[in-house]
C-alpha cells in the first residue's frame, strides 16, 4: 500500500507530464493530416512537340484534398499518371480516379493523350463521367474520338468485359474568361492567352485554401498572364532559350522561319524574365521548353543550365526551377 507521500510524488509527476505534453508540437498524425490535404503540383509532362523519351507531352496535375485536376493531356499523360502512383505513391493519380481536366488549346502536343485519357481509365474501372473544360472545338474533337473508337467500345461493352456502356461519358464544357469551375477544393479561373493563329487559347489560375497556381499554357507574353498571377504562389510557364531561337544550324524539317514563329507563338527566356519580374510569383517553374536532358545525344540542343542561365542573366531575381517529369512541388 502506497503512503501519502508516494501518492503526492506520483501526482506531481502526472501533473508535470500534462504540462510537458501541452508544450509539445502537434501530434505527428495531425501533421500528416495537414500534409495530406496540402495542395501539390505534379509535373506529368514537361516536353514539347519533340518526341523526347525523357519528357512526356504537356500535362500538369494539381492535387487538392485527395482529388486530382489535370491541365492538358499531351502524349503519355496516362502512363505518367500511373508512374506518379507507382513511383511517388500519389494515389490521387490512379488513372480511374482522374475525372476533371482542363485544356489550354487544341494543338496536338497538348491533346494527343485525350483518347488515352478517355478510354484507358474507363477500361480500368472509371464509372463516373469525365468532365473536360476547354476552348471551342473540344466538343467536336471529343465526338470524333468516340466515333473513331466505336468498334473498340462496342467490343468492350458487348463482349466478355461487359463494361456498362452508359459508364463511358465525357461531358465537355466550353470555357470563356472568368471562373469556369469551382468545388469545395478549388476555384479555377480562365484567362485569354495569345498563341499565334489560335483564335481561342486559355490559361488557368487555381486557387485553393493554401496556394494560388497559374498555368498559361503556350503563349506569347501577355498582360493577362501578369494579372492572373499578380504575386501568385507558383507560375508554371514555357520559355524558349535564345540559344534555340538563334541556332541557325538547328534541324528544321518544316522549313518555317523559326524566329518569326517564336515571336508569334511563344515566350523566350528574356521575355519571361521581364514578365515574371512584373507578375512576381513565389516560384517560377519552367516547362514545355526546347531542351534536352541528354546533351551528349543532342549536342545542339539547349540544356536546363542554359535555361536558368539565360533567365537569370536577363534580369529575373526570383526563385526559378526547371521542371522535370514527375517532379512534385
Amino acid at each position: 500500500m502506497k503512503t501519502a507521500s508516494e501518492f503526492n510524488y506520483l501526482g506531481r509527476i502526472f501533473l508535470l507530464l500534462i504540462i510537458l505534453s501541452a508544450m509539445l508540437p502537434p501530434a505527428i498524425s495531425k501533421a500528416s493530416d495537414k500534409n495530406e490535404s496540402a495542395t501539390r503540383i505534379v509535373l506529368l509532362g514537361t516536353g514539347n512537340p519533340q518526341p523526347d523519351p525523357d519528357r512526356a507531352g504537356s500535362a500538369t496535375a494539381i492535387i487538392v484534398n485527395q482529388t486530382a485536376y489535370l491541365v492538358d493531356f499531351g502524349p503519355g499523360v496516362v502512363r505518367r499518371a500511373a508512374a506518379a502512383l507507382r513511383d511517388k505513391g500519389i494515389r490521387e493519380l490512379y488513372p480511374p480516379k482522374i475525372r476533371v481536366v482542363f485544356n489550354t488549346h487544341l494543338h496536338s502536343d497538348h491533346t494527343v493523350g485525350y483518347a488515352d485519357l478517355i478510354l484507358t481509365p474507363w477500361t480500368m474501372g472509371r464509372r463516373v463521367p469525365l468532365e473536360v473544360y476547354g476552348p471551342p472545338g473540344l466538343k467536336e474533337m471529343t465526338e470524333h474520338l468516340l466515333a473513331a473508337y466505336k468498334e473498340d467500345i462496342r467490343i468492350r461493352t458487348e463482349g466478355l468485359e461487359a463494361i456498362p456502356k452508359e459508364s463511358l461519358q465525357v461531358n465537355v464544357h466550353l470555357v470563356k474568361p472568368g471562373v469556369v469551375y469551382q468545388d469545395d477544393n478549388v476555384k479555377v479561373t480562365a484567362f485569354p492567352t495569345s498563341h499565334g493563329d489560335w483564335e481561342h487559347s486559355f490559361g488557368y489560375r487555381f486557387d485553393t485554401a493554401d496556394r494560388s497556381i497559374v498555368i498559361p499554357g503556350d503563349t506569347t507574353p501577355t498582360q493577362a498572364t501578369i494579372d492572373a498571377c499578380n504575386g501568385c504562389d507558383i507560375l508554371i510557364h514555357e520559355a524558349l532559350t535564345m540559344k534555340f531561337v538563334n541556332n541557325s544550324r538547328r534541324p528544321n524539317p518544316q522549313g518555317f522561319d523559326l524566329k518569326k514563329y517564336a515571336a508569334t507563338y511563344h515566350t523566350t527566356t528574356s521575355q519571361l524574365a521581364e514578365l515574371a519580374n512584373k507578375a512576381k510569383p513565389g516560384l517560377l517553374i519552367l516547362h514545355h521548353n526546347p531542351i534536352s536532358l541528354r546533351p551528349d545525344k543532342r549536342p545542339m540542343a539547349s540544356t536546363p543550365a542554359d535555361l536558368l542561365n539565360e533567365i537569370t542573366t536577363a534580369g529575373y531575381k526570383g526563385k526559378v526551377v526547371v521542371g522535370h517529369d514527375l517532379d512534385v512541388y
